[in-house]
């Protein structure tokens, strides 16, 4: 690693790199070799930042996760903008773009990930898919205050339809993201009753 950078500047290198090795080859590509290697590190690097390389994982995951809190905060910010079913299909797009479903496997199949996770903070275990789950939840609340869907309707419920389904579509995408069609339709099917109910 060339003298002089920062500890910040080579962990968000890691990362980046981390990242695109994550997006072309999956996570059974993720090494800590194939990361140095992407980011154009002698192999040691990562390990004089990190314990090693679950650590290394974790923090990778919580800082991609933090990122997802700006979308949430966009989220929020569209209640009582355009359509319920638009500000939602816009956010399944966007929490369940290319990196967050890159990320999503290789929690599942890493254990001590998903345990250093865990530790790191509540629900940190389901980083990612909890992050979606919590903006669209309180998105979907804003939205029964403002009137825009049903006061009965059931947040929780229509929280984990919308982030399963979600997940489901953007899984089973193929090459590029899922057609608008699919992800539309999806959203108005689970909403459809609260938002019929909601008062005139």
């Amino acid at each position: 690693m060339p003298t002089g950078v920062h500890l910040r500047d080579a962990r968000q290198q890691l990362f980046d790199a981390a990242e695109r090795v994550l997006l072309r080859d999956g996570p059974s590509g993720l090494t800590s070799r194939a990361v140095t290697e992407e980011a154009g590190y002698a192999k040691g690097v990562l390990h004089r930042h990190f314990i090693d390389f679950d650590a290394f994982l974790t923090d990778l995951v919580l800082d991609r996760a933090a990122r997802l809190e700006t979308q949430a905060s966009a989220l929020r910010e569209s209640s009582g903008t355009e359509t319920v079913a638009e500000n939602l299909a816009d956010a399944l797009v966007t929490l369940f773009g290319p990196v967050p479903m890159a990320i999503i496997p290789l929690i599942t199949f890493r254990d001590e990930l998903r345990a250093r996770l865990r530790q790191a903070r509540p629900g940190g275990g389901t980083a990612i898919l909890g992050q979606a789950t919590a903006a669209i939840s309180a998105y979907l609340a804003d939205e029964r205050a403002l009137g825009r869907i049903a006061a009965d309707a059931d947040i929780d419920s229509l929280t984990l339809s919308l982030v399963g389904g979600g997940h489901l579509v953007f899984t089973d995408r193929g090459p590029g993201p899922p057609a608008t069609e699919a992800v539309n339709k999806l959203v108005t099917a689970v909403i459809a009753d609260a938002v019929q109910r909601r008062p005139a």
